[in-house]
């Protein structure tokens, strides 16, 4: 067997640069294209510009040091809420205003199939900032304001040696968690600064032995019965195969209290940032389009989730624009494939989302969702890189985005990157900053704190406080353990070919496996 040994410092970046420039001069856009006309409910998309190298820029990231601290716009304050944390991804407020911290790193199960994919795996571990010793991470700490003066007091290490966890959401003394492989049910109540017990798995996700996008996020619906969890795609546009691709690129529903799941929406090559709209009642992601037909394209969006639907991915981008590298070609998938509602640009790779409804900040963000926007790799002029706010009007977005929270990017090099958003209990922005290993605290300016916290979980009756809705109204409720033991075929059974076929062979078989048998469909868990 050859023995690989590493490369010395110098070599290596010697190599990096030299790679890093190859790759930014190879089918990038000459042509000064307005970044802004591809944001919005109308984007525009250019002409297909594939290329055997794809755009590549990669930042070198530095952190932050001193006194340095990313940028707020006039009205609002930014601090340190944690910091010397392990990779944070995504940040939860439970209902007594503690803050959850997810801290991960991906299971590195990631396929190599193409040889430009050693480059890019390299590359993107520099961006993730590699290279240097990590602390250990795959744990959720526990933060506590105790006297909600935005500062914290008190953190514990709730949970330890996960297995590359994202998403969490709490209900009924139970705390429930996104790893890569599984949803995991811990007994927990609030207040609680340690969890010694094993968890039960409500359901296995889609995991290895490829796991190519690993973030699996978590939503409770508001009636507090149903989880939704997010599951990216196996690969850009299926290089893995299409077996590798069975439950993913979806957004699962998952009974709370059975485990019993199936596909809510298919076509969504990496959804993440799952939330619920506190005005409509509706299900709302940010995707992570793919990558490699030019530099912009393909926009990623957010969009509300509508039970059944498929979004395109991977025979069609933004509704029926077909993608030509796919084959076999699937017309009749890309005449299925619905628009989403908003696209954000090219490659700013959106990792969270949350909506302002409840939060202490001024009036200018009363109405509308934050959005982490993690950063391009994959062209030669950086976009994302901050937070951003939308505008909603009547349940919807409306208007331009305005930048929240800047600053992580200067010239070539990260300070950080934001992934994870949310509202701590104090009614402030929190924001994972995953390579700057620091969870930002943006506040208003003028002090002001809700009169009590509001968990990410939120419940009927906090829905009512804040407009009026009705639990009822709410869409995406869970059918009931009977409706969903014979479920009909979804968008993406079809898509991948294994809805069942009607009738029996004359030997009284199914002419294919029942859909308990095939991912991602789950019965319901024994009681024994």
């Amino acid at each position: 067997m050859t023995k690989l040994y590493p490369l010395k410092s110098t070599a290596k970046y010697m190599l990096i640069g030299v790679a890093t420039l190859a790759l930014s001069g190879c089918g990038d856009d000459p042509s000064g294209f307005d970044v802004s006309k591809q944001i919005g409910t109308d984007p525009v998309l250019p002409e297909a510009d594939p290329s055997l190298l794809p755009s590549m820029k990669i930042a070198e990231v530095i952190g932050w040091s001193g006194e340095q601290k990313p940028t707020v716009p006039d009205g609002l304050t930014v601090t340190a809420y944690a910091t010397d944390l392990a990779n944070p991804r995504t940040v939860h407020t439970l209902p007594n205003g503690d803050v959850l911290v997810v801290q991960s790193k991906g299971p590195g199960l990631e396929a190599v199939s193409r040889p430009k994919d050693l480059v890019r795996g390299w590359l993107m571990s520099m961006a993730h900032g590699g290279g240097g010793k990590q602390k250990k991470s795959n744990l959720i700490t526990l933060l506590r304001d105790t006297d909600r003066d935005g500062t914290v007091d008190e953190s514990y290490d709730l949970l330890t040696d996960l297995n590359s966890p994202f998403g969490v959401a709490w209900a009924d003394d139970t705390l429930y968690v996104a790893a890569t492989d599984a949803i995991l049910a811990y007994p927990y109540e609030l207040g609680q600064t340690e969890i010694a017990a094993e968890p039960e798995v409500l359901t296995p996700l889609p995991g290895g032995p490829i796991d190519h996008h690993w973030t699996k996020d978590l939503a409770l619906s508001p009636d507090g019965e149903t989880l939704y969890a997010s599951v990216g795609s196996n690969s850009n546009i299926v290089e893995n195969g299409l077996e590798a691709e069975k439950g993913r690129a979806a957004i699962w529903q998952v009974d709370r209290r059975t485990g019993a799941a199936r596909v809510y929406a298919s076509g969504l090559r990496n959804p993440n940032g799952l939330s619920f709209n506190p005005e409509s009642g509706e299900l709302w992601t940010v995707v992570n389009e793919r990558d490699e037909l030019g530099p912009n394209l393909v926009p990623d969006y957010m969009t509300s989730v509508q039970d059944g639907a498929f979004y395109g991915w991977p025979w069609s981008y933004y509704g029926n624009h077909v993608d030509e590298r796919v084959h076999p070609q699937r017309p009749d998938m890309v005449d299925k494939a619905i628009m989403p509602d908003y696209a954000l640009s090219s490659h700013v790779a959106p990792l969270g989302m949350t909506f302002s409804q409840g939060s202490a900040l001024p009036e200018t963000y009363a109405s509308g969702a934050f959005v982490g926007e993690h950063g391009s790799w994959n062209r030669s002029v950086f976009t994302g890189y901050k937070v951003i706010y939308i505008p909603f009007v009547n349940g919807e977005p409306a208007g331009m985005p305005q930048d929240v929270l800047t600053g992580f990017i200067e010239g070539d090099q990260a300070h950080g990157r934001p992934v994870g958003v949310g509202i701590d209990g104090t009614g402030a922005l929190l924001v994972a900053d995953d390579v700057g290993n620091t969870v930002w605290r943006v506040a208003a300016a003028d002090g002001s704190v809700t009169s009590e916290p509001i968990g990410t979980d939120r419940m009927p009756a906090e829905y009512a406080t804040d407009n009026g809705a009705s639990p009822s109204a709410q869409n995406g409720n869970a059918a009931t353990t009977d409706q969903r033991s014979e479920p009909s075929p979804s968008a993406d059974e079809r898509m991948t070919d294994q809805a069942p076929v009607e009738g029996s062979s004359a030997g009284g078989e199914t002419l294919n496996p029942p859909q308990t048998e095939i991912a991602p469909t789950v019965l319901p868990r024994s009681n024994d």
